[in-house]
């Protein structure tokens, strides 16, 4: 007799997902243009982690918290930008995202170098949602 298996085949990768997966930094960039700190906090999931220079938060709650003091000091009046230059999926529910951008000051359209960063995202479906699980930034130049 052949051995059975309970286990299911993964879903495949869909334009969909894929989509889905390439939007995430926009809604940041989206949440970060109207300073709404509990927007961007929602766009990870709920044990996400985000690591900046500097700093380390995890949760949503941590990262609201860090997110609403920075825009009331450090990044008020800042926008953020971000492309993707790379994205692959590592299986089926979980996708890594690298993006190349910065904070732009007030005013900037294009970020200062000294502001540039390579990015990188990791995304998982969480409750049928594609949700940022990890964010680490590095400059895209050493000093």
């Amino acid at each position: 007799m052949a051995p059975t298996s309970t286990a299911t085949a993964a879903p495949a990768v869909t334009d969909k997902d894929k989509a889905a997966v390439v939007s995430v930094p926009s809604r940041i960039v989206a949440a970060w243009a109207s300073h709404n700190a509990k927007a961007f906090a929602e766009v990870f999931t709920p044990d996400g982690t985000m690591i900046l220079p500097g700093a380390f938060s995890k949760g949503t709650a941590d990262i609201e918290a860090y997110m609403t003091a920075a825009f009331a000091g450090p990044y008020k009046g800042t926008q953020v930008t971000g492309l993707p230059i790379d994205m692959r999926f590592l299986n089926a529910d979980t996708a890594l995202v690298i993006t190349q951008g910065g904070v732009l000051a007030a005013g900037e359209n294009k970020v200062h170098p000294d502001r540039a960063v390579r990015a990188t995202w990791v995304v998982a479906r969480h409750e049928g949602q594609w949700k940022l699980a990890a964010y680490q930034n590095s400059p895209l130049e050493s000093a």
